[in-house]
């Protein structure tokens, strides 16, 4: 169920926390924007580090308005006069509304055009979330210019920042369950239009890495999942509804968004030149039967698994990013609870299926 204004209520700056013990349950989207938008102390110290303004390029999608006040929140707690600038076309004015309220300045801009780039300030450090996956089947030119036209964009405009850019899992082919996931120095020899995009957008971004001396950190997410989004709610809506759950992708990784949201800004320190890779999940591969069968516990309706689960998957090995950052704090368990009681209580959503199942690339 979505709420008909679609709006995300503002959290209150008076909550403070950072650290602290997860809530038993989260009741509301205001509770739920409070959480992911609440700083770690290990965050907190990184953003006294960081130079005003920070750019936040891509900032109206998904994740981009919770990372930004994240990170606002943590400068504010830290007393460090940190201008964090999103910046979006903008599509959906609640979004642009909703950080302005939370202390975040916003530029609209579109990415494809040198013009509008050139607008905005110079910038030292430069968080990069514009991508293309969904619908890429209907128009794969489309994908392909988003994923390889701009980042060229914006490396130009940005030569001597420190840029962290989003990547994805999917530039791996399928890897054995056995193999524990790919790591960042396996081949990128993926399947489809959209993975083979975003290995174009990877070494768009390493060209211009080497060919400027810009400092970089591609960072392959893989998934990131909150209440609203991702593939614990698809597991958990298809329990509820009694829908099947097709097990032949029978294997995933993911990481609460929260967690994502405090990572990826701590690493503008571990940007190099050629670029650093680093996987971005939680460490563990999770069974999508066994969690098909917890949320049935949870939700008390028993889950209508089919078929049998392949020998490979999407998975990625993040031991590399959590001996530089540390692990995803945020227990499974904690996501489980979570997750079954905002489908009972008709949470909102976004109505966005993210396909993990998904093995031949197209999307």
């Amino acid at each position: 169920m979505t709420r008909a204004d679609g709006i995300r209520p503002a959290h209150s700056q008076s909550v403070l926390a950072t650290d602290t013990m997860p809530p038993e349950l989260i009741e509301t989207e205001a509770a739920l924007d409070e959480v992911l938008t609440r700083p770690s102390t290990a965050l907190i110290e990184a953003v006294k580090t960081l130079a005003s303004p920070l750019l936040i390029l891509g900032a109206g999608g998904k994740m981009g308005p919770t990372l930004a006040v994240r990170i606002r929140r943590a400068a504010q707690l830290a007393s460090h006069p940190l201008d964090v600038i999103a910046v979006s076309r903008f599509t959906d004015t609640r979004a642009r509304d909703w950080l302005e309220r939370n202390g975040v300045q916003t530029r609209h801009a579109d990415c494809f055009k040198p013009q509008d780039l050139a607008r905005l300030p110079d910038a030292a450090n430069v968080l990069y979330l514009v991508g293309l996956k969904f619908g890429t089947a209907d128009d794969p030119a489309r994908t392909w210019a988003v994923n390889t036209l701009v980042p060229a964009t914006v490396a130009t405009r940005y030569p001597r920042a420190r840029i962290v850019a989003l990547s994805t899992g999917n530039v791996y082919p399928l890897a054995p369950l056995k193999s524990g996931g790919s790591v960042e120095s396996d081949p990128l020899t993926p399947l489809g239009e959209y993975p083979n995009a975003a290995v174009a957008r990877e070494r768009i971004f390493e060209h211009y890495s080497r060919e400027n001396g810009t400092p970089v950190a591609l960072i392959r997410l893989n998934y990131a999942v909150e209440l609203r989004y991702g593939v614990l709610l698809d597991i958990a809506q298809r329990v509820s509804d009694g829908q099947p759950i097709d097990l032949a992708t029978g294997y995933f990784n993911c990481i609460w968004q929260g967690d994502a949201n405090d990572m990826i800004p701590r690493a503008l320190p571990l940007t190099a030149s050629p670029p650093r890779m680093l996987n971005l999940t939680a460490p563990a591969i999770l069974g999508v039967r066994n969690i098909a069968h917890k949320f049935g516990v949870l939700l008390g309706r028993a889950p209508r698994c089919v078929g049998i689960e392949a020998p490979t998957a999407q998975l990625s090995n993040p031991a590399r990013a959590c001996a530089l950052l540390g692990n995803p704090p945020t227990p499974l368990e904690t996501l489980l609870r979570w997750t079954a009681h905002w489908v009972k209580i008709g949470g909102c959503t976004w109505n966005k299926p993210t396909h993990f199942e998904v093995r031949d690339g197209k999307y």
